[in-house]
């Protein structure tokens, strides 16, 4: 029957091409989740039509099983059950699309068809990746819009509320990079809405032209004492915020430290045993190690703390995993550095430090978490439930949240606290099932790994330990861009673990063999055997 089956695919064209463009709009995604949820998805969507297409045809396609399956669909299912129940059905179901996103890691699995595709997807994700993350620094370097100094009292910028230091981006919509197209575009209209930046916001005002100073240059006219091209701002990439791309960053650059580690290693061992290393493995390794420290330079260059932090301790279990203490005890010393310029940065630029309780975003979530526990413990419904998904945006004011108004609307700030508000305790405890599974899946397949794909697999593992730890002061899981690249990863991990069945089910038939009391003794010398040899 497989025979048959095999022909027949072979024989018809139709399978063969459905599963290429299948594959291409995979690859398609993979460029395209670094820079664009739009793109990204769109590729994502038609590839799983086309999937869906091939299910139609013969010989049967059989979708992929996973050890994941009952955990993952029982998440959404009762973030289903919460959105029916929500305090705003409407608003609650229309969030569960970004709820959907884990459908991502089931058109990855059954995509991917050997390990050598997954792995190549990997250095695709980090090359795409360097595109945005080699456009930050130049960015930094050319500086962006007007930033204004010296305002007088009667300046139109003061009457707008505009402060000294400000970077005005845009007016009336169209990018502006000097003080006389602010003077000539305010001077169009009686009233122009202009686009500015302040340190952890953006903000539109408006300035009215009746306003305008006499004098006979720009600076008299917007009273002003001077002006520069900014080079302070808190960097996005392709993104719209820094959190996001802070957080996308840090999964992207923990795949690439774990392919580093895994490289280096190996020319280690090379090394120790004298034979020749080839100057293509070199080349990997100064690839490697270049995208790294850039990826993490534009992660310090994005003012976001926590995704940073995650990082260092996504590559300290990395280095753990792979018990090298010389490597270990290098990046301890390397981080020291690299945390002292990161502080300095916040400071220069934000004005706080790593740990700051003077930090207005401190406050906030400091705030927004004790008022998120109060409401889910008023009642069992809350308990059981939740209250609904994006229902704050309209019972915050009746729920007196965010400070009863004084601090802005926003989320909980927090992936274990908003599923546990917003889906009940069930959902987060199904939320805990899914990182149990996941972390077993990993070590697992990390056990009869070696060279790269090991190095991948570290890479995929220390990512996803770094989105968790971020994820206690961010809610990356509700972030879109963020999660399809998780479920990316998480795909392709399984895609490599399933690959490598045909080792651990020889273990198992060789250890069903044994009896007695020898059996158990048996089962571990070959398992310490196969992972030896792994090693």
């Amino acid at each position: 029957m497989l025979k048959e089956a095999a022909v027949e695919e072979q024989t018809n064209p139709k399978v063969r091409q459905l599963e290429k463009a299948a594959l291409f709009f995979l690859i398609l995604m993979v460029l395209f989740s670094p820079h664009s949820i739009a793109a990204s998805q769109t590729a994502w969507i038609t590839g799983s039509f086309l999937l869906l297409l091939r299910c139609f045809l013969k010989p049967k396609f059989n979708l992929q099983r996973t050890p994941l399956d009952a955990a993952l669909w029982a998440f959404f299912l009762w973030s289903f059950i919460s959105c029916l129940l929500s305090y705003t059905p409407l608003i609650s179901l229309d969030r569960l699309r970004s709820v959907a996103i884990f459908l991502v890691f089931y058109f990855v699995i059954n995509c991917i068809k050997t390990r050598e595709m997954a792995i190549k997807l990997c250095f695709l994700l980090i090359g795409s990746c360097m595109i945005n993350v080699i456009y930050v620094p130049i960015e930094r370097i050319l500086g962006r819009g007007v930033e204004i100094h010296g305002l007088s009292a009667d300046s139109p910028l003061t009457k707008a509320l505009l402060m000294d230091g400000d970077t005005l981006l845009k007016v009336n919509g169209k990018k502006i990079t000097s003080a006389d197209e602010v003077l000539s575009e305010l001077e169009k209209n009686e009233e122009s809405d202009v686009f500015f930046y302040r340190p952890d916001f953006y903000y539109t005002v408006r300035v009215k032209r009746s306003d305008l100073l006499p004098g006979n240059i720009s600076l008299e006219k917007l009273g002003i004492q001077s002006w520069k091209k900014s080079h302070n701002w808190r960097s996005t990439g392709f993104f719209g915020h820094w959190t996001t791309y802070a957080d996308v960053l840090q999964l992207i650059a923990s795949l690439t430290f774990g392919l580093l580690i895994a490289l280096a290693s190996q020319i280690a061992y090379f090394s120790n045993s004298k034979s020749r290393i080839s100057r293509k493995n070199l080349l990997s390794i100064c690839l490697l190690f270049f995208s790294f420290a850039m990826m993490t330079l534009a992660l310090i260059f994005s003012g976001t703390r926590a995704p940073l932090i995650a990082l260092l301790i996504s590559a300290t279990f990395t280095l753990f995993l792979n018990k090298n203490k010389r490597m270990l005890l290098a990046f301890v010393a390397i981080s020291g550095p690299v945390l002292l310029i990161g502080s300095i940065y916040l400071h220069q630029s934000r004005g706080v430090g790593f740990i700051d309780e003077k930090d207005e975003s401190t406050r906030y979530r400091q705030v927004v978490y004790r008022e998120a526990l109060q409401l889910w413990s008023e009642s069992l419904r809350h308990v059981i439930f939740g209250i609904g998904m994006d229902s704050v945006k309209v019972y915050a004011e009746k729920w007196r949240l965010f400070d009863n108004g004084k601090l802005p609307m926003g989320h909980f700030h927090s992936t274990p606290i908003q599923i546990l508000v917003e889906r009940g305790l069930p959902a987060l405890l199904i939320w805990i099932w899914i990182i149990l599974i996941y972390s077993k899946i990993i070590l697992s397949a990390l056990k009869n790994s070696s060279g790269i794909e090991k190095g991948v697999l570290l890479g995929i593992f220390g990512g996803f330990l770094g989105f968790l730890m971020s994820g206690l002061v961010h809610y990356n899981l509700g972030d879109q861009e963020v999660a399809m690249i998780f479920f990316l990863l998480m795909g392709i991990a399984f895609t490599l673990y399933n690959s490598q069945k045909p080792e651990r089910l020889s273990v198992s038939s060789t250890s069903t063999r044994a009896s007695g009391k020898n059996s158990f003794i048996k089962n571990l010398i070959l398992l310490s055997s196969n992972f030896s040899t792994a090693r």
